[in-house]
């Protein structure tokens, strides 16, 4: 169903949509609005209460009977959507929306706000799109003029202030009324169209906006996140990232003022709070005992795993470089995560791992940690190493990091090592195990060779070859260490 679904409406869906679609995502969207909406006046955040859960099956039917003739498979959907679901095993009817986690869910609210993207462009969009250029302003005519004038002359300490006052002025019209641009972009159940003229049409806009959506599509915008946002002065939020419209009448490129309007992309200062809170603890990087059962490999994989993906997707920010808080804040957790497990240092951890790599910006320091495998090439995992340089075309991977599986998943790799940890022979292995890791430390007795290196491992398995593990059984020392 999902792939006839995606066959047929795929090729119809609007450039302007970006969510739930093949090579599309996030990072598209922005990239548009990053390249394409220079000047713009007035952000309209949109958000529409509980979208996926209020999509109207009614609604819904007659879209898709506007392209499908089959009835059977009209009929399918629909008792699909209807079907209900179970909770502490009692049966509830579902009156709206898709089911979550359905598979066909993600093209049916695609096809269903398609037609938002179709009214946008088709009714909105040419309704508030006028001229070509704007007009020139008279103001900054006569100065240029003047300022031609003394350059003839010669009079060098006029034709200065004339210029600083010229850039202090805008070149063209802003309040042109014969000038306007509106552009849209939507990313699933989140868009934001980016106005340029006065507030009161951006008002007019965002009514017209939310009557179609409570007329023809039975929805609701949220009243609290549906925001018109001054571009200048405040940032709009979409994404995850911060929007804004630059002015600086100070930066000069080619003798002109080269930032004034150009959309830009910023890190929000919230998003770095939150993404370093879970490292921290009264406001210092803590270790994670919760990872000290992982071996030193999954822990820097799960710590470059959780960075790495936050960065690649604000790379496309003009100060990414914040996230360098983030950085520091992340690897001091990591390193002390690691000196706790071993009982070691940071120091001494650090440059344990601290390794050279090649990149495209040349080389970087970060920390690796390998598993090195017979016949084959080593496991690698690594912290950092990526230059937090902007990129104006970031990675397209629009997927959940998968948490590490533990604490299983390092036994499983010890047994199929096939050597004993005790004598380190190449034999079949057994897995020898205590109750609790406090056996191994009263006070007062020498301990042997099996339990010494357990209490080192801070492990309460240890896998051993059948003849250690019956020496270990029978108090006697390793069958086969020296």
């Amino acid at each position: 169903m999902r792939l006839l679904l995606e066959a047929y409406y795929e090729p119809q869906f609007s450039d302007r949509s970006h969510g739930f679609r093949p090579n599309r995502g996030c990072h598209t969207a922005l990239r548009e609005i990053a390249t394409t909406w220079n000047g713009t006046t007035w952000f309209i955040e949109g958000d529409i209460s509980d979208c996926f859960g209020s999509l109207d099956h009614n609604v819904m039917i007659k879209i898709l009977a506007e392209k499908i003739h089959d009835n059977r498979f009209l009929r399918l959907i629909r008792n699909m959507l209807t079907a209900g679901y179970l909770e502490d095993w009692r049966w509830n009817a579902t009156l709206s929306g898709a089911p979550q986690g359905g598979v066909v869910s993600p093209i049916l609210s695609s096809i269903y706000l398609h037609k938002l993207d179709t009214y946008v462009e088709t009714v909105l969009i040419p309704r508030y799109t006028q001229g070509t250029l704007r007009k020139t302003n008279p103001e900054h005519n006569r100065i240029r003029q003047a300022l031609r004038r003394a350059r003839r002359r010669g009079d060098r300490v006029q034709a200065r202030q004339l210029q600083q006052r010229m850039r202090r002025i805008p070149s063209q019209d802003a309040d042109d009324p014969g000038y306007r641009r509106l552009r849209y972009s939507r990313y699933a159940d989140d868009h934001l169209l980016g106005f340029t003229g006065p507030k009161a049409e951006a008002e007019q806009i965002k009514d017209q906006l939310a009557r179609f959506l409570r007329e023809e599509l039975k929805l609701e915008l949220n009243a609290d996140k549906t925001l018109i946002t001054h571009a200048r002065t405040r940032a709009a939020r979409y994404l995850g990232y911060e929007i804004v419209t630059q002015h600086a009448d100070q930066k000069i490129t080619r003798g002109r003022r080269s930032a004034n309007g150009v959309i830009a992309l910023r890190v929000p200062h919230d998003v770095i709070k939150a993404k370093c809170a879970p490292y921290l603890r009264n406001g210092k990087p803590e270790a994670r005992t919760a990872l000290h059962n992982l071996d030193d490999y999954d822990i820097v994989k799960t710590y470059g795993d959780q960075y790495r993906g936050i960065v690649q997707y604000y790379l496309l920010a003009t100060d990414v470089w914040r996230l360098t808080r983030l950085r520091w804040v992340a690897e001091t957790s990591m390193l002390k995560t690691l000196a706790a497990k071993h009982s070691s240092t940071v120091s001494k951890i650090a440059a344990k791992y601290r390794a050279k790599i090649q990149t495209p910006n040349g080389i970087r320091t970060c920390f690796e940690a390998r598993v090195e495998r017979d016949g084959k090439q080593p496991l690698v995992a690594r912290f950092g190493g990526i230059p937090l340089a902007r990129r104006k075309t970031a990675v397209l991977i629009d997927r959940v990091i998968q948490p590490v599986p533990y604490p299983r998943k390092e036994l499983t790799i010890r047994l199929r090592r096939g050597r004993c940890e005790l004598c380190e022979e190449v034999a079949k292995v057994q897995v020898h195990q205590i109750r609790k890791l406090a056996q191994l430390t009263r006070s007062g007795t020498d301990l042997p060779a099996w339990a010494a290196l357990m209490a080192r491992m801070r492990r309460k398995t240890l896998v051993v070859c059948q003849p250690c593990h019956e020496a270990i059984h029978n108090g006697h020392p390793s069958a086969n260490a020296a």
